[in-house]
Order: structure tokens, then C-alpha cells, then sequence
């Protein structure tokens, strides 16, 4: 089963938003944002590309899926 990491709350601060600004810039609700960076949530793709624009960071950077070893 593949591993869910979400760094996205370092890349909103480093942009200067807020989660509330985040949420409004990709038209989701700000608890979705809070569910995102406690990796409790995956984006679905056009979320993730909405996010990537709004932080300025590579989708492949902002969410992480590591596949684990599993025989």
C-alpha cells in the first residue's frame, strides 16, 4: 500500500498564505486544506495541479506517494 506525505503546509507559508487564502484560491473549503497537510486526505488531480499553481511548487514536491516494500 503506497504512503501519503504532504508537504504543503511548508510551501502555503513559504508563499505567505493562509490556509483560509489557500482554500479560496483553489475553491475548496479551508478544513479540506487542513486535511491535506495532515496527509488525512489525497487530492484529487485537478485539486493538486490548482495547488501546485498557488504555491508555485511541483505537484511531485508538494505530495509525496511512496510505495512500500511488500513482497
Amino acid at each position: 500500500m503506497a504512503e501519503f506525505e504532504c508537504r504543503l503546509k511548508k510551501y502555503r507559508q513559504l508563499k505567505g498564505l493562509t490556509q483560509e487564502q489557500l482554500a479560496e484560491i483553489v475553491g475548496v473549503r479551508r478544513e479540506t486544506i487542513m486535511r491535506l497537510e495532515k496527509a488525512q486526505y489525497n487530492p484529487s488531480l485537478k485539486l493538486a495541479i490548482d495547488i501546485s499553481r498557488a504555491v508555485d511548487a511541483p505537484i511531485e514536491e508538494i505530495f509525496i506517494f511512496e510505495q512500500s516494500a511488500e513482497g
